[in-house]
């Protein structure tokens, strides 16, 4: 057979409840990403590795957990520096090294190498130079993107090292707080101001991506590609075009959704007009659950929730943060209408590309991925690809789950939804520091996923032996570095962090 080709397309902050294939009770039909459920694999039980933007797109590309980065908590900004270590293999440079046409278009949000006109001054920037560091240093062999998020300065387009058009302008609102109304601009369509290229247009980014990954298929039809589309929808600025604008029939944001529906079909297209779709592998997912930038009020009154029927949303470690959709389509060899309840994870597309080349990866390569190969080709047993999975929210707060249950090492959402971190007491009442003590129920979290998938009761305090199985299972994948089987490897920077100090009372 031949190699397949692969696009990874990438929602940012698309909730699991936003594909009608999976929500019953969604206000809109997503007509795409139901054929591709239809088509290929659809999974019920997927995350991303972070409830967040760059932690969760560092995990895909590297197979590695975003806390074994230097960023231990939160996420990059567009003037921020590259995350991705220089040596680090990475799924493109892997696929690269086996013969692969690589291309990234799109959000990269993993930082750039800007050249700066005052080294101390990392806005400083000088848009007439070459980048030193992009995604063409980390295996990709064509980028055109921008360095993050559409609501994050700079507003250019970088095309492998150099800006495309130099700024003209400074567009957007001064400052971005979210418990006041401090500019006009802040509402679904936000973007923080700053420099913009003179061929930049906030409404245009998406469609033009979405061109040039056409265009790009076409370049590559004859050899086998690896295209990531990192989208910039649906997140925050949410600017449908007016072809969608209402659409929905709900909100801004629901028409954004649409707009994201239509590119997978617009993709699918241009593969069976080339006569590539039947092996070519597609895979639709979203680095983590939906904002409510999106309002979810809003959209509740058309009776729709973004999050379906877990708790929480984008930046929490509730399953609303990190469980999101995953759709996988491959003619050549994924049965149609296939639907796994197998939980899996994003990290895992680096083993599962290792294991289609047939390869076995390097002990110091993609220590946290697991290849899903087995589950898209029913070939898996009673056992569960994974042992457990880890779980990361914006402030750095841990969560592992192995079976029904799951353990999270915080009192509160660990983000943005009640109880938010600045509300609920995290220090232990008892003051016993002993392996054996009696655990503050409300220390930490313990669900039994099976009985209260809404994370409704904690159960911490019925079930000890549990929470120490658990806790003993993410100390030991911490301190080795890894959670495959290899050689135990080095996490980037300290041995220890703030999020992490817990550690030692329990070694």
């Amino acid at each position: 057979m031949d190699r397949p080709n692969i696009i990874y397309i990438l929602a940012d902050d698309m909730g699991y409840g936003d594909v009608s294939y999976f929500n019953e009770k969604a206000a809109f039909k997503t007509p795409n990403f139901d054929k591709m459920c239809e088509n290929g694999i659809s999974f019920t039980d997927a995350h991303a590795s972070s409830s967040v933007c760059t932690p969760s797109r560092y995990s895909i590309l590297t197979g590695r957990y975003n806390w074994r980065s230097n960023l231990k908590e939160g996420v990059l900004f567009g003037y921020d520096t590259p995350l991705i270590e220089d040596v680090r293999t990475t799924v493109a440079s892997y696929l690269k090294d086996k013969g692969y046409k690589t291309a990234c278009i799109g959000k990269w949000h993993l930082g750039f190498e800007w050249m700066l006109k005052n080294p101390s001054d990392k806005e400083s920037i000088d848009f007439t130079k070459e980048l030193i560091n992009t995604p063409i240093d980390h295996g990709f062999d064509y980028f055109y993107g921008i360095a993050g998020s559409l609501d994050m300065p700079p507003y250019v387009y970088v095309e492998n090292r150099s800006v495309t058009a130099l700024p003209n302008r400074e567009e957007g609102c001064e400052t971005f707080t979210s418990n006041e109304l401090s500019c006009q601009a802040y509402n679904k369509a936000f973007f923080r101001k700053g420099p913009t290229g003179a061929d930049f247009v906030h409404e245009e980014t998406l469609p033009n991506f979405t061109d040039r990954v056409l265009n790009q298929i076409e370049k590559y039809q004859d050899d086998p590609f690896f295209i990531y589309f990192p989208l910039t929808a649906p997140h925050t600025p949410i600017l449908p075009t007016k072809e969608f604008q209402g659409k929905s029939g709900t909100n801004e944001y629901g028409d954004f959704v649409l707009m994201c529906d239509d590119i997978v079909g617009k993709i699918q297209n241009k593969l069976d007009e080339l006569g590539i779709a039947d092996n070519t592998i597609v895979i639709y997912t979203s680095d983590n659950g939906c904002s409510p930038m999106a309002n979810f009020p809003e959209l509740a009154q058309y009776g729709h929730n973004p999050s379906y029927i877990y708790r929480g949303h984008k930046a929490d470690i509730y399953e609303g943060g990190h469980r999101i959709p995953l759709i996988v389509t491959w003619p050549n060899s994924i049965r149609p209408g296939i639907q796994s309840h197998e939980p899996v994870c994003l990290c895992d597309l680096f083993a599962t590309v290792a294991d289609l080349m047939g390869d076995t990866l390097e002990d110091n390569t993609a220590e946290d991925s697991v290849s899903n190969l087995p589950i898209w080709l029913e070939q898996n047993g009673a056992e569960p690809v994974r042992e457990a999975l880890v779980h990361h929210s914006i402030n750095g707060s841990f969560s592992i789950r192995k079976g029904k249950w799951k353990l999270e090492m915080c009192p509160d959402s660990g983000g943005w939804s009640a109880p938010t971190p600045q509300s609920t007491p995290v220090d232990n009442p008892n003051g016993d520091s002993s392996n054996n003590r009696q655990i503050d129920e409300n220390a930490i979290q313990l669900y039994d996923l099976d009985e209260d998938v809404r994370e409704r009761f904690n159960v911490s305090h019925l079930y000890p032996e549990v929470v120490n199985e658990l806790r003993n299972l993410l100390i030991k994948y911490i301190v080795e570095g890894r959670s495959t089987k290899g050689a135990p490897q080095l996490n980037t920077g300290d041995d220890r962090w703030k999020q992490i100090e817990w550690i030692d009372e329990f070694i």
